[in-house]
């Protein structure tokens, strides 16, 4: 496992929870850097190497394939860039495991809805960056002290 300064592993456990807090992040197929929007990702505590999204046919991630997550917890205190890759998911167990009322107001035709495209995200390489400051290291930013020595454990690179 490749990573810098931080413990990867803690790092990690951070960004999954923060993820499943507030399950939103902006999207894009690597090929075409102006189909970053906002999606809700689907997770599933026991699978750590995928996340999931239900779009429409449509749809640019229609095309699969390389794409960038970009994601910033609710407080303010978790970011992260992964790269992944984009896959049809054809798991009528996992369609079914993640549908709710939240992704059905998306869809006229309710479950059976021809548009849906429900799809997979095998993750690979990932930034990660912790933005809990402790009230020191914030006291220090506030007078324009160096503050690197303080923070060189909140950040890394690793693979999810």
């Amino acid at each position: 496992m490749k990573h810098a300064n931080g413990n990867a592993d803690e790092l990690k456990t951070k960004f999954w929870t923060a993820l499943a807090d507030s399950p939103f992040l902006f999207l894009q197929l690597d090929s075409d850097p102006t189909t970053a929007v906002p999606m809700s990702a689907q997770l599933d505590k026991d699978a750590d190497s995928a996340i999931w999204f239900f779009t429409q046919k449509n749809s640019s991630f229609a095309k699969l394939g390389a794409a960038t997550a970009t994601f910033e917890g609710e407080d303010h205190k978790m970011f992260a860039r992964f790269h992944g890759n984009l896959s049809v998911e054809t798991s009528q167990e996992r369609f079914d495991q993640f549908w709710n009322n939240f992704v059905e107001a998306w869809y006229d035709g309710g479950k059976d809805d021809p548009d849906i495209l429900f799809l997979r995200m095998d993750l690979g390489d990932a930034e990660i960056w912790n933005g809990d400051f402790s009230l020191l290291t914030v006291a220090k930013m506030a007078l324009g002290k160096t503050v690197h020595d303080d923070v060189k454990d909140k950040h890394t690179e690793t693979a999810l």
